[in-house]
């Protein structure tokens, strides 16, 4: 419910970021926003309880770019710790309009990317960063970061931090920064070592607790829909196939992956999204989710924290998840911020008490209903399908991406394509002299760029544009030398074949 009696300027926001708050369509507080604001703007601790899309971002944004304006210095001021990259960046999109507004600067630290431009933005100077635990304690012990004049530091999701073993590495992080500073700890719960958390960085906190913990969203209409084990693939594409925004949640990297494929293959461009996508492919995909280019995300709970994108109006758990706090958070999808959002589970038969044993946790009252994938309460709740896209290379969805240059093969006359004769005898010629070169090299490993991370960060995506050049030491002495370069994994392919034929003596 919104706080329809109470502006931000009531209490106490900055005129600057009202304006700001103004131009990001927040006009008017949330219950957890107006309820902590006046004491975190007069610079208590607080700790805020507050169950999924409840508005907690903007509650700790605002006073943490209050706090701080109107000074500067090279090195940080402000620190917003979170779980996962995915909330990291949603938060920095949050904090950037209010910080521009009060001249202050912003950066992002998380892991799975190079860390040179972090290096960079650090070492000329920013004013909040918003980090994930992990890479951070990274550069402090490399020395590039420093939190020894942070004034303001927030927890956001503790509970989530603490679930994915990161609360030794935010103690450390914690005792870097000053004792005096101001903290605003956020979290939906306050087990597995939240509390402790609590009670050693918190000074005497404010404690401001809206709706109970792990509660469900008033907004939220539940379905649980039974079907047999031969119709729940059908069952799923029906529900995919709405033309609003939908997230459909799976337990495994592996099963959202080829779910995403398989929609996309049937007329229902979707994008997936779990660890083990690089962060390019990651932002591309979230990207166009966010943006309308597909309409459907299959995600593991990667997603569940942090993706916040306005007007999802249905999430779908394809299989029930392990815990009644995943249910509640992949949920937390939809119905945000006072909207209305309907979640619905695809329930086997064999799912029955587990599923029942969940919603009890969750405190849902729903009853499941079976069903087929053309059944009425499952229509009703589509709606109207959307146009059916055809799958074709470089349209929307994973499974479309542009085909890649052929320089492989064979030609009709038996070459292979890509290549003459004359530059596979040349081949040849190159991979005998690198054979000479490693037997001149006796049993040292030859070095080279593609051996050599080079200093770069190993999670870090490859330039499609770099040239790698190996060269290894084959069982009879012999090397194999090749260069990989923007011209494909074929055009590599043909060259390997022609240096095979060169071994042989053909």
């Amino acid at each position: 419910m919104i706080m329809d009696n109470t502006s931000f300027a009531d209490l106490g926001v900055p005129a600057e970021l009202v304006e700001a708050l103004r131009g990001m369509d927040r006009i008017t507080p949330f219950p957890i926003q107006a309820d902590t604001l006046p004491d975190t703007l007069a610079g208590r601790d607080v700790l805020g309880r507050g169950k999924t899309g409840s508005g907690k971002t903007l509650a700790f944004a605002i006073p943490l770019v209050a706090g701080l304006s109107g000074r500067g210095g090279r090195k940080p001021r402000g620190l917003v710790l979170a779980p996962t990259r995915e909330l990291a960046t949603q938060i920095t999109a949050t904090i950037e309009p209010l910080a521009e507004a009060a001249g202050l600067s912003v950066t992002t630290i998380f892991g799975g990317v190079s860390q040179s431009r972090q290096e960079t933005a650090l070492r000329r100077g920013v004013d909040i960063v918003v980090a994930c635990p992990g890479r951070l304690d990274d550069l402090m012990k490399q020395g590039i970061a420093h939190l020894d004049q942070i004034e303001i530091t927030v927890l956001d999701e503790a509970d989530h931090m603490a679930d994915l073993g990161f609360l030794p590495v935010v103690t450390r992080i914690l005792d870097k920064t000053p004792r005096e500073g101001q903290r605003m700890l956020f979290s939906a719960t306050l087990d597995n070592g939240v509390d402790k958390l609590v009670r050693k960085y918190l000074a005497d906190p404010v404690l401001h607790s809206v709706d109970e913990a792990n509660s469900p969203v008033a907004r939220m209409t539940h379905y649980v829909f039974e079907v047999a084990d031969s119709e729940k693939a059908a069952l799923v594409r029906t529900l995919a196939s709405g033309r609003g925004r939908r997230i459909m949640f799976t337990r495994t990297k592996h099963q959202a992956k080829r779910l995403a494929k398989q929609l996309t293959a049937s007329g229902v461009p979707a994008v997936d999204l779990h660890g083990n996508l690089s962060q390019n492919a990651r932002d591309r995909n979230l990207g166009a989710f966010s943006d309308g280019s597909v309409r459907v995300l299959v995600a593991t709970d990667v997603a569940a924290r942090g993706v916040h994108v306005d007007n999802v109006e249905l999430v779908v758990h394809v299989d029930p998840p392990v815990e009644h706090k995943a249910y509640l958070h992949r949920s937390g999808r939809t119905a945000r911020a006072g909207s209305a959002g309907d979640v619905a589970t695809v329930m086997l038969p064999s799912q029955r008490d587990d599923t029942r044993q969940i919603m009890r946790r969750a405190k849902i009252e729903v009853q499941p209903q079976r069903v087929t994938p053309d059944a009425p309460p499952v229509i009703a709740l589509v709606g109207e399908p959307a146009p059916y896209v055809k799958p074709v290379p470089g349209g929307p969805g994973v499974g479309n991406e542009p085909a890649q240059p052929q320089g492989g093969g064979r030609s009709r006359s038996g070459r292979p394509a890509g290549r003459t004769g004359s530059a596979n005898r040349s081949a040849g010629s190159a991979n005998r002299s690198a054979g000479s070169a490693n037997r001149s090299a006796g049993n040292r490993r030859p070095s080279s760029a593609g051996q050599s991370t080079g200093g770069r960060d190993q999670d870090a995506p490859r330039s499609g544009s770099s040239t790698r050049t190996s060269g290894r030491s084959t069982g009879n002495g012999r090397g194999t030398g090749s260069n990989r370069s923007s011209g494909g994994a074929a055009a590599f392919s043909a060259a390997r074949r022609g240096s095979g034929r060169s071994r042989s003596g053909r």
